[in-house]
């Protein structure tokens, strides 16, 4: 099920306390879901048997029927709704043992309004990736749409991730920005034989160094200041299944360190306790720069690398695949006219042009972006070139700016259409970053080069 956000996406919130059902139907409805309650095992049972909802808010401590009951029917009839278990401190070990039965992630109580708009996201993302690997009718190919290529160099990818997938091996993905790096690791776990067990994404360049060694490998109460209670690290969640280093690189000497020792021991050992515990996790790692490199200047454990990089594989830019694009096209177009809900029957051939002669430094994430906020906007039947010019993409020669009737230079069109998004977005990068469809170290050099504020 692919929620659509014109829509809504619909959400369903199952706990006893009124307080937490209020709080959180205020944060969910402001930001624009529909949300329904419900304080009863039983009475949620019902609700599911005739209504359908993308992602459920789940207590464990039910009256009627218990929340572990409810989170099995879920998984078993309706696998590809995320369950978020919403859980007390003294409950943490139950929860993180749901994950392991299906659920998505856990929120422990209290929670803030930010907490709760985070994992909502990342659960409709993760509706969002999977839909992305929708599975042709008429072929018995299930591959990702964002790593899906005729090309030569895209069959090779194809062609390593079949055949790696049913093993242990350990791959490190490499490519730019945008090509589907974390898209490609899911598949590999899909078609491994983990596909059961929980798939744990950890960016490594989101993470704060002094928040890091905690996120992966856990904490015990009290070992250090604000450490409340004990916390379970990404590899004890990931036990059974696969954990995704993305951005491998943005990793210290220190934390490198300990993930080999992870990865020669299967143990991992929390903050504050000297106590190993067991892991049977399969580690794919990616980076979009050269972890040889790295290793040249010191920056990078070459230890590490050779035991990441057992099975390598490199996603080509699109640029240098460019013959995959008509058909990334098909795609998109197909995909947003059901999320949209439009008619839309193609592209102008002046428009097909532009986008085939563009060069994407965005790739692929900044192709789907551009195709989506085209048909998004357009009035027409058919996207046309000034919908792609004036919604995200350049040309090779310089236009008329929609709002003036003189000529001006591609920077200067491109650094006025950063700042107007900057200002939609009240200055929030990650959010711009987006909506240009490029990441935020894309958005960062922008910024400087064009000297934004």
């Amino acid at each position: 099920m692919n929620p659509k956000k014109t829509k809504k996406a619909k959400i369903f919130i199952i706990d006893d306390e009124e307080s937490i059902r209020d709080s959180c139907t205020q944060v969910l409805t402001k930001d624009g879901y529909s949300v329904s309650t419900s304080a009863d095992g039983r009475e949620a049972v019902n609700i599911l048997n005739k209504s359908r909802f993308d992602i459920l808010l789940l207590d464990l401590k039910l009256p009627g029927i218990p929340g572990i009951k409810i989170l099995k029917k879920i998984t078993n009839s309706m696998p590809e709704v995320p369950v978020i278990i919403i859980t007390g401190f003294a409950s943490i070990e139950s929860a993180v043992n749901t994950i392991k039965q299906g659920a998505f992630d856990y929120l422990a109580k209290p929670f803030s309004p930010e907490e709760l708009r985070t994992i909502v996201k990342k659960a409709l993302d993760t509706i969002e990736a999977k839909a992305g690997f929708a599975q042709s009718k008429d072929t018995e190919q299930n591959e990702l749409s964002m790593v899906v290529g005729k090309s030569s160099s895209m069959e090779k990818v194809i062609d390593i991730m079949k055949r790696v997938s049913p093993t242990k091996s350990t791959v490190l993905i490499t490519g730019e920005s945008g090509t589907g790096k974390e898209l490609l690791a899911s598949e590999i776990h899909k078609h491994s034989q983990r596909r059961e067990a929980p798939f744990v994404v950890v960016d490594c360049g989101a993470l704060v160094e002094t928040l890091f060694e905690s996120e992966l490998f856990g904490h015990v109460k009290g070992s250090f200041t604000g450490a409340h209670v004990t916390k379970h690290g990404r590899f004890e969640v990931a036990d059974g299944g696969t954990i995704f280093l993305d951005e491998i690189s943005h990793t210290s000497m220190n934390i490198q360190a300990k993930l080999l020792r992870v990865i020669q021991e299967r143990e991992v050992t929390r903050i504050g306790s000297t106590k190993p515990i067991k892991v049977d996790v399969r580690i794919l790692a990616a980076t979009n720069v050269s972890l040889a490199e790295r290793v040249k200047q010191n920056k990078f454990r070459e230890d590490l690398f050779y035991r990441l990089s057992v099975v390598p594989i490199n996603i080509p830019p699109l640029r240098e695949r460019k013959e995959d694009i008509p058909l990334l096209l098909e795609h998109f177009l197909h995909k947003y006219n059901q999320k949209l809900s439009k008619d839309i029957k193609g592209f102008t051939t002046e428009a097909k042009k532009a986008i085939m002669e563009y060069d994407w430094p965005g790739n692929i994430r900044e192709l789907q972006n551009t195709i989506e906020r085209a048909m998004v906007l357009t009035r027409s039947k058919k996207v046309g070139l000034n919908d792609l010019i004036y919604h995200g993409i350049s040309t090779s020669r310089p236009m008329i700016y929609p709002t003036g009737g003189k000529y001006k230079t591609l920077d200067e069109i491109e650094k006025e259409y950063i700042e107007s998004v900057f200002k939609s977005q009240h200055g929030n990068k990650s959010k711009t970053a987006k909506i240009l469809g490029i990441d935020r170290k894309t958005l960062y050099s922008k910024i400087k080069k064009y000297k934004i504020r």
